[in-house]
């Protein structure tokens, strides 16, 4: 019989009142545990970017390099990409509001339709009440202020009369919205008699797009401020964290964001202001001045000013989705209506609220969409309600509720743009262009309804 008590053992010595361990080695009691080695992040997760952000980018760099190819390079042009730019504003302002509107499960068919009677309101007024009415000579300055003043006052009371039936009256904002598709588009048809309205106001038609922007000088300082900004908002939101005790991002980590915002930002400008004036009309505004073009003269067009009314407005509702009672109050009741309601919002009164902010901003979207076109006419904002949908949900605004983003609904109507400009520039049949928009729509409720199951969400 062998004496297992002399054998030596092949792992560490044995200890008095030692403790087994999960790997079977002893510890002393009361001895630190061995700290265990923190798993590694990929860099992507380091940089803790929103990876639905970054798969629309993706799809929106291979679209666009995409139809480069099927072009031959003609899509990525400084003069395209202009043009997609001010083509894509008017959906994405109303986009922004869409996704308040679909947070709170609700559905609004009527934006293009009331987009459609701001704009003839709009239009009546600076071409007929104010000159006829009250005496003001077409080019007045007030003439503009005053239209946009009425066109705002329009579309609020319009979508806040909407949003009552709704809310107070229980209504289905389906049907609502669906009857007032059909009522709207048919009352700026009887404002204006059917006829097509212009020419509009010269000051008013600057916020269209290519009649105004802010030249190649004042691109490169707003881009540089815009930078300024942005690294700023970043560098506070860190700050502020780590303020509270909360991980922060590695330095490294920071600096190479602030580093591919810069290069966005100021590419974007860069791309803008390549886009230059022809000759011709440089040649009409110096004789429309009494001066002589300089040989050899050229000038860019810069950033178009609609731009930055879409700015303005995406951070005007980025502040309200993120900074205020507002927001908290849209996000909760979209999350658990009756939750909410139980904790004291007034979820009536919140939607009339959401459909108001909702009509105004189809009456600033009714300023850009006829000021491109230098007039009102009866198609305007046709089929704008199925592109604005589209472009919150492509975005990622659940139609569940309780989730959605203001950048993601602005990416949202870029791609969709992008997809018609490139299918357009392509040759590709209307009808066509149709299916392929209905395609991509359900396509991408499906990537969102597969990605809320693997990420463990509603």
């Amino acid at each position: 019989m062998t004496d297992t008590s002399a054998q030596t053992p092949s792992g560490p010595p044995a200890v008095p009142n030692a403790v087994p361990n999960a790997d079977g080695a002893g510890t002393y009691e009361g001895a630190p545990a061995k700290p265990e080695a923190a798993p590694r992040r990929s860099f992507l997760d380091t940089l803790e970017l929103d990876t639905r952000l970054l798969g629309m980018i993706g799809a929106f760099i291979l679209l666009a390099l995409a139809f480069q190819f099927m072009t031959d390079g003609r899509f990525l042009t400084p003069r395209n990409i202009f043009n997609l730019t001010i083509q894509t504003v008017s959906v994405a302002i109303m986009a922004t509001g869409m996704v308040f509107v679909i947070v709170t499960r609700h559905i609004d068919l009527s934006v293009g339709s009331l987009l459609a009677t701001a704009s003839a309101v709009m239009a009546m007024t600076q071409t007929r009440i104010l000159p006829d009415m009250m005496g003001l000579e077409l080019g007045h300055w007030a003439i503009p202020y005053i239209t946009i003043l009425v066109g705002l006052i329009t579309g609020t009371v319009i979508g806040a009369f909407q949003g009552w039936l709704i809310g107070y009256l229980a209504i289905p904002a389906f049907i609502v919205t669906l009857g007032g598709l059909l009522v709207w588009r048919n009352v700026a048809w009887y404002l204006t008699s059917g006829q097509t309205i212009g020419p509009l106001d010269p000051t008013f038609m600057k916020l269209g797009g290519i009649n105004g922007t802010l030249g190649t000088q004042w691109s490169w300082i707003f881009g540089v401020l815009a930078v300024l900004a942005a690294i700023w908002a970043l560098w506070s939101a860190r700050r502020n964290k780590q303020a509270h005790g909360f991980h922060v991002k590695p330095m490294w980590a920071e600096l190479t964001v602030f580093a591919a915002i810069g290069v966005a930002i100021l590419g974007f400008v860069a791309i803008l202001n390549a886009y230059e004036v022809p000759i011709r009309r440089l040649e009409r505004q110096a004789a429309r001045a009494g001066e002589t073009l300089p040989e050899g003269f050229s000038a860019g067009y810069g950033i178009p000013i609609s731009v930055l009314l879409l700015i303005g407005v995406a951070v005007v509702m980025t502040i309200v989705a993120r900074r205020t009672r507002l927001g908290r109050y849209i996000f909760a009741t979209g999350g658990n209506p009756d939750a909410a309601e139980l904790s004291g919002i007034n979820t009536r009164l919140l939607t009339v609220k959401v459909f108001a902010i909702m009509g105004a901003l189809c009456a600033i979207s009714a300023v850009v969409a006829s000021a491109r076109l230098a007039n009102h006419s009866n198609d305007i904002g046709t089929l704008d309600e199925l592109r604005v949908i589209a472009a919150a949900v492509i975005g990622g605004t659940a139609l569940s509720g309780g989730l959605g983003t203001i950048y993601g609904a602005i990416l949202g109507a870029l791609i969709m743009q992008s997809l018609q400009s490139g299918m357009a520039m392509v040759g590709v049949d209307a009808p066509f262009q149709n299916i392929v928009v209905g395609t991509v729509l359900v396509a991408a409720v499906l990537i969102d309804i597969i990605y809320r199951k693997k990420a463990g969400l509603k």
